[in-house]
C-alpha cells in the first residue's frame, strides 16, 4: 500500500470538534484516488471562509473559528492537507512535494466549485493557500495573512525576518539557527510527535485532550511521513522548487489589489517579519487595519481563535 488511512476511531470524541467530516477523492504526486478531508460548515450559498492550516496540525486548530464564521452566513471549508488530520497519508516523505499540496488544495477548491473566497492562512497554510491564488486570483476576495510566511531566499530579505534565511553573494545563504534546528529536529527525532510543537510554540495553557487531539491523526511512525516533511520542503536555497513556486506567488501578489489584512502574533519569532513584507509588497495591504495579536504564539488561532474570528469578521462587515 503506497498510503495509509488513520482509523475513524482516532477521531470519536474529540473535545470541541462536532464537525461531519468530507471527503473528496485526488489526484496526490501520482496516487490517484487518494482521500483528503474537509470540514465544510454554514449554508453552502454564502461567502467562503477557506481556513488552511500548517505543520503539524490539522483543521481542528480552527475548531473555535467555524462556528462564528457559520453563524454569520459563511459557507466554512477547512481542508486537511494530505499526510494531516483525515486526509490520506502517503507513506513516503518524498511523495510530498511543495507542488503537490498546491495542486491538492487547487483541486479541491476547483472540485467545490469555491468563489468568492476569503483566504484565511497560517504557517504552511500561507504558501499553499497563495500558491493557488496566484493561479486563480478571480475566485478571492479577500485574504487574511497570519503568522505565515514565503520563503524565496533573496538577498534582500537580510535584516527584514527574525528567522534568517536569505543568500549572501553568489554562493552562501545565511539560516537562522532556530529555523535549520527545527529542519534538522524533524529528520532526525526518533520521536517526532505533533503535540509537543503545539504546546511549545503557544503562550497559553492547553488541556491534555486538546494536546491529545493535535496527536490523533498520526498512532505511530507510518502515519508521519507528511508530518516529517514539512520542514524540509521549506526553502533554504535560491534554486529550490518552493523558492521558485514562492517566487511566482509574489509576483501575481504584487498584482493583489483586493482587501488583504495581517493578522500576527506578538510573540513567534518564527514568522515575525513577514508581516511587514506583505503590507510592503501587497498592493491590497495598503490602508487596511492590521493588527497584532496580544498574548499569542504561532499557533494564534490556538491562543486567541475567538478574538481572531471576530477581528476579521468586523474587517469584512460580519461582526
Amino acid at each position: 500500500m503506497s498510503y495509509i488511512r488513520t482509523p475513524e476511531e482516532r477521531f470519536e470524541g474529540l473535545l470541541d470538534y462536532p464537525f461531519a467530516p468530507n471527503y473528496l477523492d485526488i489526484n496526490f504526486a501520482g496516487l490517484l484516488s487518494l482521500r483528503m478531508h474537509y470540514v465544510d460548515e454554514g449554508p453552502k450559498d454564502g461567502p467562503v471562509a477557506l481556513m488552511l492550516h500548517g505543520e503539524p496540525t490539522w483543521s481542528y486548530l480552527y475548531r473555535k473559528m467555524i462556528p462564528l464564521f457559520a453563524s454569520r452566513g459563511f459557507r466554512v471549508v477547512v481542508p486537511d492537507h494530505v499526510g494531516f488530520g483525515r486526509s490520506d497519508k502517503p507513506l513516503e516523505k518524498t511523495m510530498y512535494s511543495f507542488k503537490a499540496h498546491i495542486d491538492a488544495l487547487h483541486h479541491l477548491v476547483e472540485e467545490l466549485s469555491l468563489e468568492n473566497i476569503t483566504l484565511i492562512c497560517q504557517d504552511w497554510g500561507g504558501p499553499i493557500g497563495l500558491g493557488v491564488l496566484a493561479r486563480e486570483q478571480e475566485r478571492f476576495s479577500s485574504v487574511v495573512a497570519a503568522n505565515t510566511m514565503l520563503h524565496t531566499v533573496e538577498a534582500n530579505l537580510e535584516n527584514r525576518i527574525e528567522w534568517s534565511n536569505h543568500s549572501v553573494g553568489e554562493s552562501d545563504v545565511r539560516i537562522s539557527q532556530g529555523l535549520l534546528a527545527w529542519i534538522l529536529y524533524s529528520q532526525r527525532a526518533p520521536d517526532f510527535e505533533a503535540s509537543p510543537s503545539v504546546a511549545g510554540t503557544t503562550v497559553r495553557e492547553m488541556s491534555s485532550e486538546v494536546l491529545a487531539a493535535y496527536d490523533a491523526p498520526f498512532p505511530d511512525e507510518r502515519y508521519k511521513a507528511g508530518m516529517r516533511q514539512f520542514p524540509a520542503l521549506i526553502p533554504v536555497t535560491r534554486g529550490d522548487e518552493g523558492a521558485l513556486i514562492n517566487q511566482l506567488t509574489w509576483a501575481a501578489l504584487a498584482d493583489f489589489r483586493k482587501p488583504f489584512l495581517t493578522l500576527f502574533s506578538d510573540s513567534d519569532p518564527a514568522t515575525k517579519g513577514w508581516e511587514e513584507l506583505f503590507k510592503a509588497r501587497v498592493p491590497g495591504a495598503a490602508g487596511q487595519p492590521h493588527a497584532q495579536i496580544e498574548r499569542a504564539g504561532h499557533f494564534v488561532q490556538e491562543d486567541a481563535g475567538e478574538e481572531l474570528a471576530i477581528r476579521i469578521l468586523t474587517w469584512l462587515g460580519k461582526a
